[in-house]
């Protein structure tokens, strides 16, 4: 595995800071207080909501900033578990 260069570092941490700024314009207070106690518990999932989230906003589905209220449906939409069942 190679290691990371000063510019790749770099664009990481341009990347991050875009997302921490475009998450604050995208939420309410309440909802980013949510996300923050999301990331404390289950980082992972934070990360994916926050990714959904900047894809509904590049695709222009967000139109109004986000309540705590939508953010818990969005997190119901990506954490609700898919169920199948094998047929043989």
């Amino acid at each position: 595995m190679s290691e990371l260069s000063q510019e790749d570092i770099q664009k990481m941490q341009q990347f991050e800071s875009m997302k921490k700024n475009l998450i604050r314009r995208l939420l309410t207070k309440d909802a980013i207080e949510r996300l923050g106690r999301i990331k404390i518990v289950k980082s992972e999932l934070a990360e994916q909501l926050e990714l959904y989230l900047i894809q509904l906003y590049q695709s222009g589905e967000i139109k109004e900033m986000i309540d705590d209220k939508q953010l818990k449906e969005l997190l119901n939409l990506i954490t609700t578990k898919k169920e199948f069942k094998i047929k043989r």
